[in-house]
């Protein structure tokens, strides 16, 4: 083989490189770790539109129901304590951020939950516009939150698979052998119980069950 046939082969096999390692699955790793830290940022964008929500919220409650000062204020406090837990993308791999996280959100559903709890005492309230279209709007972004951490475990588990499966496994062990699984979300301990509302907010249901 002359010298010039030899150097066209090379070429070739160095335009070949680049299709047969993505036909290995050597882009499968950072693409699907991008696609869950798009979905985690789904996450925190519908936890902060139910954020932006409350102040609004809590004015309506204050302004007909002044007497319900202690849970207005478990609700402030829960949203402060929710704004300031965050989690940089690059820290989805930490169960400990995630759970932090977690914790401080499921602290403001608390609180909400039992804000609209008490405001069924109140018909002013129960009849007042404002309320009735932040409810509305409340319960819109309680079904985007639930998608949205449905979305990013779905990515998770896809991310985390690629880690551990062939031939995939071979990049996570040399190219990409700083990377470790993301952690999902993880169901609230009253994931199994009904909502006191037509919105699940996180608490249990007082009525009885409708036969």
């Amino acid at each position: 083989m002359n010298r010039s046939a030899s150097r066209v082969l090379r070429l070739v096999a160095l335009a070949l490189l680049p299709v047969l390692l993505a036909g290995c699955g050597v882009n499968a790793i950072p693409s699907k770790q991008e696609a869950a830290r798009a979905a985690f940022a789904n996450v925190q964008a519908a936890y902060q539109r139910r954020s932006d929500l409350i102040p609004n919220l809590v004015a309506t409650v204050q302004a007909n129901a002044q007497q319900e000062h202690a849970v207005l204020v478990d609700v402030i406090s829960a949203r402060a304590r929710a704004t300031q837990v965050t989690v940089d993308p690059s820290k989805l791999s930490d169960p400990q951020a995630i759970q932090r996280y977690q914790a401080a959100q499921n602290s403001l559903s608390g609180a909400l939950g039992r804000l609209m709890v008490v405001s069924e005492k109140y018909p002013d309230l129960k009849s007042n516009e404002n309320f009735l279209t932040l409810q509305s709007q409340l319960e819109g972004t309680e079904n985007r939150i639930e998608i949205a951490r449905r979305d990013y475990n779905a990515a998770v588990q896809d991310y985390n698979t690629t880690l551990r499966v062939f031939p995939t496994v071979i990049w996570a062990k040399t190219m990409y052998g700083a990377e470790r699984p993301m952690q999902p979300f993880e169901a609230t301990p009253t994931a199994q119980n009904a909502p006191a509302v037509s919105f699940n907010l996180g608490y249990a249901s007082s009525a009885p069950a409708a036969k």
